[in-house]
């Protein structure tokens, strides 16, 4: 719910009943007081609380630069630490390192060949969810924003 002023709110059981001069946030032709099985559609669509924390802890991991260069340069197929750390000019401790936090929130795959362990995306989802963020930020900016 919107974060209004208190005096704004009618005191109600409803939270969809918003005061005359604060109906200018809602679309006139959309808007649905008093009806609230218009809502329960919408209403099953909302994350539970615990979902919508696992997923902010999630993306709360995945805001890094470096774990995010990792994930690119996997994007494009698997590969052992040795060249991830020469790829991104990082040395092979701090890529080791960024990749267990990887692996804890299951984001890559690895697999072990003698001395070296190999990583890749664990898969489609990781890739499309990457492809998708990455496609986003080079969209044209709209120039209402």
């Amino acid at each position: 719910m919107p974060n209004f002023p208190e005096e704004a709110m009618i005191k109600s059981d409803s939270q969809s009943d918003i005061q005359p001069e604060h109906q200018e946030l809602c679309c006139e032709e959309t808007h649905n007081y008093g009806e609230p099985d218009k809502l329960s559609p919408i209403r099953s669509q909302i994350l539970s609380v615990e979902k919508a924390q696992g997923m902010a802890e999630f993306m709360n991991f995945l805001a890094d630069t470096n774990r995010l260069r990792i994930l690119s340069v996997l994007a494009t197929g698997e590969m052992c630490v040795g060249d991830l750390a020469i790829t991104l000019a990082m040395n092979e401790s701090a890529v080791s390192h960024q990749l267990r936090t990887l692996r804890a929130i299951r984001l890559v795959n690895f697999r072990k060949q003698g001395r070296h362990v190999f990583y890749s995306l664990k898969d489609h989802h990781v890739l499309s969810f990457y492809q998708a963020i990455a496609e986003h930020l080079e969209e044209p900016r709209d120039d209402r924003d």
